[in-house]
């Protein structure tokens, strides 16, 4: 199972709709690592950009697919609409000041489960959350405009909108076995041990959301983590029982991945922590160079031709 992971989530994928200037956002002003440049592996003349920690951990990683003619998306349901990260004790003060400096939108503070948060909009309208959280240990990026001590850690959670709630509680619970934690208004949190970072799962229910609409500045899918090939198996099996239509598993190079929609037709998805992202370049040169799957090598001429050009 996944529980004994320091995070439920293995990635999170959404869409910009410039390459350039979602590189200087999450790298410049949120001062997370590009890991993995690289092209979506279904569509190669765009990037798929990764982002994370500085091990490129599973659990702290954001990627986007870079789609410029898409439309700004809508938030509504059937989608994840927010994500969150965590940030050491004391860290918001910090953040507020740099993202109003930055000139962020949608700059609000609040609390939620007793919990101070930060909420925020990137360049293409996705909203971000910044959540204070005194366990989180992993190894933040380091840069000189960001001390350790208020980095961005990874992954704390997500919310997903939903009409109504009751087979994806269902589903989350008996085949992810992640446990209803606590409930305020309409959000019902989900997740594991309290003592784990990055395994909270908000469910916002509302029967009268307008179903959201995917674009520029909206999540394509949550991956969630397992261990290996087996145990993803093993999820595939379950989830068949449960009568979901999941896909065989595939190979996506730094990990395998099965797909599926969820009840409230939210697509998820299941990767391997390994391969993992130093099988075609070394830790300490990650996201340096345009990385391709090797379906694709006969063609980096005109796939490189292609691609906007990057000031990494």
């Amino acid at each position: 199972m996944m529980m004994p992971f320091s995070s439920l989530i293995h990635h999170i994928t959404a869409i910009t709709g410039n390459a350039q200037r979602n590189v200087w956002f999450y790298t410049k002003v949120l001062g997370l690592r590009l890991v993995k440049l690289t092209v979506n592996f279904d569509d190669p003349f765009t990037y798929h950009l990764y982002y994370g920690n500085a091990q490129g951990e599973p659990g702290t990683l954001l990627t986007f697919f870079v789609w410029e003619f898409l439309n700004r998306g809508l938030v509504g349901a059937g989608a994840v609409t927010a994500i969150a990260f965590s940030v050491p004790l004391g860290a918001l003060s910090f953040w507020e000041k740099r993202l109003q400096k930055e000139e962020q939108s949608g700059l609000k503070t609040c609390v939620r489960f007793g919990e101070k948060i930060l909420v925020f909009k990137d360049p293409d309208g996705l909203i971000l959350e910044l959540v204070e959280t005194d366990h989180d240990i992993r190894m933040p990026w380091k840069t000189d405009e960001i001390p350790e001590g208020f980095a961005i850690r990874g992954f704390q959670g997500a919310t997903l909108s939903l009409n109504q709630g009751e087979e994806t509680e269902k589903l989350i619970s008996h085949v992810f076995q992640l446990h209803k934690q606590e409930e305020e208004e309409n959000r019902i949190r989900y997740g594991g041990k309290a003592e784990l970072s990055g395994t909270g799962l908000d469910l916002c229910i509302d029967p009268a959301l307008l179903p959201a609409h995917q674009g520029r500045g909206s999540v394509h899918h949550l991956a969630f983590r397992t261990e290996n090939r087996a145990t993803q198996s093993s999820f595939q099996d379950k989830l068949i029982d449960w009568g979901l239509q999941v896909t065989p598993p595939i190979n996506r190079n730094y990990f395998y991945s099965i797909y599926f929609r969820e009840p409230g037709q939210i697509l998820f998805e299941i990767a391997t922590d390994p391969p993992g992202f130093t099988i075609d370049e070394p830790l300490e040169k990650l996201g340096l160079s345009l990385k391709l799957p090797p379906q694709y090598e006969g063609m980096r001429s005109e796939i490189e031709n292609h691609l906007p050009k990057l000031a990494l």
